[in-house]
């Protein structure tokens, strides 16, 4: 394929409106992947009866968490994919993925109508979404930073990353709601015959039409259009195992974020529980959350611009490991929503100026060609392995140290150690790995 000149090449029309179109099958895809981790207690019972709560807890959570080890497979397979037809045709696919598992989710009968086979159709519906999910993160990033204005990557790419904060504000005010207006002490309860918990899943297949009428308008990035070959699958299994260091790097700067994002959000009402908080005064934070995550993205991907990705990266991972267990064990100790509130929007801070630093990071780290793939497979490990176990090792953590509240800070400050070597590492001598490559050549 030869090269276009920029001026042959198609330019986009709006930067706003290709942000919102992109971004808008990122919120559907998270607010439906996320559902799963926030309404965990009540799918546990309707799908995974055990003989003690913790137990079918730990279930649900496993299967929270094996769907996220599909997004590894996803980064390669629809990454290759996306490296070479497109974004915006990747894009479209993944949206349908994770669509399909929404709906498998949705409408899957219970234990109790359909036995051993109700656990194994959820187990396949998470399946697919983490498949879906392991390249539409990487995807939307790659699509913001090829449309972005000169010198402004990390602003533009940290919406990848608000426009999730959507959907979790989304997803916490309808389960808010749902507590506070409908009648019944659990989500197991049933409305017109049926149960709670699945009427956020019932809204997200409802808005998927539209979605998918904003996505097809998507216009194809200018970087994309002018490159003068698109790598074939083999080329690109080739390139992202030729560039396996700076994959694994990645991979450590993007845990902190994995992490703390799952340990605000998807697992905060089961530890509102353990902390013996009401389940609606606890989700009512995790909205306030979602509100200050979206606040806090676009201010670290702006200041990163501006005084670079490393020195931000190095101060939030550092705060991160020096606060999290001083502050979780202040919170532990008499815990109440005002306690809860002030934790969660520290971390919070934490996360979005981390997460909008980041993402610019990983994109510009990666080589070009095979920009997609090398990106998702970095987040979709630090995601897979790390981030999304985290409710499974928070609860983990607190029963085998005797109920200490406080344990799930040993996480986090592992994923704050990861970042702060593998920044070290990436912009060794005021270079990231990729320019020093650039200059060797």
């Amino acid at each position: 394929m030869s090269q276009s000149s920029p001026s042959q090449v198609p330019q986009i029309k709006s930067r706003l409106g290709a942000i919102l179109r992109a971004t808008s099958g990122n919120f559907l895809e998270q607010f439906d992947f996320f559902l799963f981790g926030f309404y965990a207690q009540d799918i546990a019972k309707a799908f995974f009866p055990a003989q003690n709560e913790t137990a079918a807890l730990l279930n649900a959570y496993g299967v929270f968490w094996l769907g996220a080890l599909m997004r590894p497979v996803g980064a390669i397979v629809l990454g290759s994919y996306i490296d070479r037809i497109g974004r915006r045709q990747g894009l479209i696919v993944t949206l349908a993925l994770m669509a399909l598992g929404t709906v498998v989710i949705a409408f899957c009968p219970g234990y109790a109508a359909i036995g051993i086979a109700a656990p194994i159709i959820v187990l396949i519906g998470r399946l697919i979404q983490g498949f879906s999910a392991g390249v539409e993160l990487g995807g939307v990033s790659v699509y913001l930073s090829e449309i972005a204005t000169p010198g402004n990557r990390g602003f533009y790419t940290s919406f990848q990353s608000s426009s999730q904060q959507v959907a979790i504000f989304v997803a916490a005010i309808i389960g808010y709601v749902l507590r506070e207006v409908m009648p019944g002490d659990t989500f197991l309860d049933a409305i017109g015959g049926i149960a709670k918990w699945r009427i956020p899943f019932f809204v997200g297949c409802i808005i998927i039409p539209v979605i998918f009428m904003l996505r097809r308008s998507l216009e194809e990035t200018p970087a994309f259009l002018a490159m003068k070959k698109h790598p074939t699958p083999s080329e690109v299994f080739a390139s992202a195992i030729e560039n396996w260091r700076i994959v694994i790097l990645g991979m450590m700067i993007a845990v902190l974020t994995t992490t703390t994002f799952y340990f605000i959000t998807v697992y905060a009402p089961g530890f509102g529980k353990e902390l013996h908080l009401s389940a609606s005064g606890t989700l009512l934070v995790t909205l306030l959350v979602a509100v200050t995550n979206f606040i806090w993205n676009p201010v670290g991907g702006a200041l990163s611009d501006r005084i670079g990705r490393k020195p931000v990266l190095l101060a939030i991972a550092g705060l991160s490991f020096v606060t999290a267990y001083p502050a979780l064990s202040w919170l532990s100790h008499e815990p109440t929503l005002g306690k809860l509130l002030a934790v969660q929007m520290m971390f919070s801070f934490y996360f979005g100026v981390y997460s909008g630093t980041m993402l610019g990071c990983l994109v510009e780290i990666v080589p070009a060609h095979v920009r997609t793939t090398c990106f998702s497979i970095a987040f979709a490990l630090a995601a897979g392995i790390f981030g999304t176990s985290t409710p499974f090792v928070a609860t983990k953590l607190i029963a085998m140290t005797g109920q200490d509240k406080a344990s799930p800070a040993y996480w986090l400050m592992f994923g704050a150690a990861l970042g702060i070597v593998a920044a070290l590492i990436v912009y060794r001598g005021g270079q990231t790995i990729e320019q020093r490559k650039t200059v060797a050549a």
